[in-house]
C-alpha cells in the first residue's frame, strides 16, 4: 500500500526535527550536568574556604570546647548555602562540628582529608560519607602562623545533584516536546498546502497523469503548443513539429517566433478563450483554438491547438457543392412542376393565349437569367449558389434578379467554395425573408471583380433597417425571434478572414443594401 504524500511529509519533518531536537537536548543535558557539578563543587569549595578563613573559626580552635562556637557557625552556613552538611574537624580529622550533633567527637569518614590536613590544599572531592555519596569542597584551617590546625568539609549529596540535573533535563524534554509538536503541526499544514497545490493528487497519481499526458500528446494528430505567462513555449508535441516543419528544440522560445500570427498574447492579456479561428501559414489553412490556463483568477499560461484544415475544407467544399446542386434541383423541380400545373390548367380551361403568353414569359426570363449566369458569371461556385437561390426565390414568390452588368471571373484560390457559399447564401437568404413583407417582393444581386476587390451587392425592397438596429452582425441578434441572428455574424467573420469588409444600409426608397468587398490578394501573402 502506497504511503500518502502528507503522511510522508509529516513523518520526514517530525523525524528530522525530533532527531535534531534530541541531539541538541542531549548536548545541552551533558553541558548542564557538567555545569551543575562544577557549580556545586565551586560553591562547596568557596564556602569551605570562607569558613576556614573566618577569624571566628580560627579563634575557636584555641577554646577548651571549640564545638560550642563551631557547631552554630557551621549550621548557619549550611542553612544559608543549602548544603547537605558543613563539617569542621581538627588536625586529626575528629569532628568538631556536624549537622548530627551526636556525631561530634567521631572521626570524619570518606578518606579524603589527607590532602587538606597533610598538604594544606583546597580541593573538590567525591566520596561516600555517613549521609551517602556526596560532592565535597575541602580546605585546611590554618592558625595565624600558618600551621594546619583543622579541616572544613562542605558537601552536597550526589542524589541532590542528580535531582537538579534531572530537573534541567525535564525542562529540556518539555522544550523538545514543544518543538516536535510545533514541527508536527507545521508539517501537517505544509502537507495540506502541498496537497492543495497538487489538487489533492498523490505523487504516483501525478506521475501516472504525466505518462498519460505524454502518450496523449504523442497520439493525437492535432498540433499542441503550451506556453507560460510570458508566452514562452513549455510544451510542443510531435504533431505540431510536423505540421509546422519545426526541427530542433524550441522549448523556452517565444511562440510568436515559431507561429506567426499566433495571437497568444491576446489570450494571455484578455483571459478569454478563442475557438475555431482560421490561420493561414505557408499556404495552408489551420483551425486554431486558444485556451488560457487559469489558477486563482491569474493567467499561468495558455494552450494552443491547431489542425490542418486544407484537405477537410476541400472535401467540405465538394460536399457543399453537391448539396447545393441537390437543393437547386429540388427547388427547380418543384417550381417546374408548379409551372406545368399552371400551363395544364390554362389549357384545360381553354385559355390558350394565356398559356402561350405564360410560356413565352418564362422562356424569356429563363434565357435572360441563364445568359447572365453562363456568360457574365464564370465562377462555378457562384453560379451554383445563384441558381439554387433562384429556385428558392421562385418557391417564395420573390423575384430574384441578377444584374445583367455583373461580371465575375473565377475566384482566387484563397477564397474557398464553402466560405463563398456561406457568405452569399446567408446574405441572399436574409434579403429574401426581408422582401416577403411586400406585395411584390424583389431581390437584386450585382457582382463585379473590376479593380482589386470582388464586390457583391445584394438589395431587397423590404422595410429596411431602423437606425437603432444597425448592429445586425452581432452574434445572436435578429429581428426574427429567438435562436436566430447567426447568419450575418458568420458572414462578417468570414469576410474578415478574407481581409475584406462588410457594409449594410437602408435605402431611401425602402429596403436594404448589403455590400461585401473581398480583396483579390491577401495582404499577408503580399508581405510574404
Amino acid at each position: 500500500m502506497r504511503m500518502r504524500i502528507h503522511t510522508k511529509i509529516m513523518l520526514l519533518i517530525v523525524s528530522l526535527v525530533s532527531s535534531v531536537a534530541i541531539i541538541m537536548a542531549s548536548i545541552f543535558a551533558y553541558l548542564e550536568t557538567r555545569d551543575i557539578y562544577e557549580t556545586l563543587g565551586d560553591k562547596a569549595l568557596s564556602t569551605a574556604v570562607h569558613i576556614a578563613n573566618s577569624e571566628t573559626v580560627i579563634a575557636a580552635y584555641t577554646d577548651d570546647n571549640p564545638s560550642l562556637v563551631l557547631q552554630a557557625y557551621a549550621e548557619r552556613f549550611r542553612e544559608e548555602t543549602g548544603a547537605e552538611f558543613v563539617v569542621i574537624g581538627n588536625e586529626k580529622g575528629i569532628r568538631l562540628a556536624h549537622p548530627d550533633y551526636w556525631k561530634i567527637g567521631q572521626a570524619m569518614v570518606g578518606g579524603d582529608n589527607d590532602p587538606a590536613l597533610k598538604e594544606g590544599e583546597s580541593y573538590i572531592s567525591r566520596a561516600e560519607g555517613t549521609r551517602g555519596e556526596s560532592l565535597r569542597g575541602k580546605t585546611a584551617v590554618r592558625s595565624e602562623d600558618g600551621e594546619v590546625i583543622g579541616v572544613v568539609s562542605v558537601g552536597f549529596l550526589i542524589q541532590d545533584v542528580h535531582a537538579a540535573i534531572w530537573q534541567r533535563i525535564g525542562l529540556l524534554g518539555v522544550i523538545t516536546l514543544v518543538i516536535v509538536s510545533i514541527a508536527a503541526i507545521g508539517s501537517l499544514q505544509l502537507s495540506r498546502s502541498i496537497r492543495k497545490d497538487m489538487y489533492g493528487l498523490e505523487p504516483f497519481q501525478i506521475a501516472g497523469m504525466y505518462d498519460e499526458r505524454q502518450a496523449t500528446l504523442a497520439a493525437i494528430r492535432e498540433g499542441v503548443i503550451a506556453v507560460d505567462a510570458d508566452a514562452l513555449i513549455t510544451t510542443l508535441n510531435d504533431s505540431a513539429k510536423k505540421l509546422l516543419g519545426i526541427s530542433g528544440d524550441v522549448i523556452g522560445k517565444p511562440i510568436d517566433k515559431i507561429i506567426e500570427g499566433a495571437q497568444i498574447q491576446k489570450v494571455l492579456s484578455e483571459k478569454k478563450a478563442e475557438y475555431n479561428r482560421e490561420l493561414t501559414m505557408r499556404g495552408r489553412v489551420y483551425i486554431v483554438n486558444r485556451e488560457p490556463i487559469m489558477r486563482n483568477a491569474h493567467v499561468r499560461g495558455a494552450v494552443c491547438t491547431f489542425r490542418d484544415k486544407t484537405e477537410m475544407i476541400e472535401m467540405a467544399n465538394t460536399l457543399s457543392d453537391i448539396k447545393k446542386y441537390s437543393d437547386d434541383l429540388r427547388a427547380q423541380n418543384h417550381e417546374f412542376t408548379n409551372k406545368l400545373y399552371a400551363i395544364s390548367g390554362y389549357l384545360h380551361l381553354g385559355f390558350y393565349e394565356k398559356a402561350e403568353r405564360y410560356i413565352e414569359e418564362e422562356t424569356t426570363r429563363h434565357d435572360e437569367q441563364g445568359q447572365v449566369l453562363t456568360t457574365s458569371i464564370k465562377d462555378a461556385t457562384v453560379q451554383a449558389i445563384l441558381m439554387g437561390k433562384a429556385g428558392r426565390a421562385s418557391e417564395l414568390k420573390v423575384t430574384l434578379r441578377v444584374d445583367p452588368t455583373s461580371q465575375l471571373e473565377p475566384l482566387p484560390n484563397h477564397m474557398g467554395s464553402s466560405q463563398i457559399i456561406s457568405i452569399i447564401g446567408n446574405v441572399i437568404d436574409n434579403a429574401l425573408e426581408a422582401a416577403l413583407v411586400k406585395e411584390v417582393p424583389q431581390v437584386s444581386v450585382f457582382i463585379t471583380d473590376i479593380g482589386d476587390d470582388v464586390v457583391f451587392e445584394i438589395s431587397d425592397n423590404g422595410n429596411g433597417l431602423p437606425s437603432s438596429l444597425y448592429d445586425t452582425t452581432k452574434r445572436g441578434f435578429s429581428t426574427k425571434g429567438r435562436s436566430r441572428g447567426f447568419g450575418l455574424s458568420i458572414v462578417k467573420e468570414l469576410v474578415s478572414n478574407f481581409e475584406g469588409w462588410f457594409e449594410h444600409h437602408s435605402l431611401p426608397e425602402g429596403g436594404s443594401l448589403f455590400s461585401i468587398y473581398l480583396p483579390k490578394t491577401l495582404r499577408r501573402e503580399s508581405d510574404d
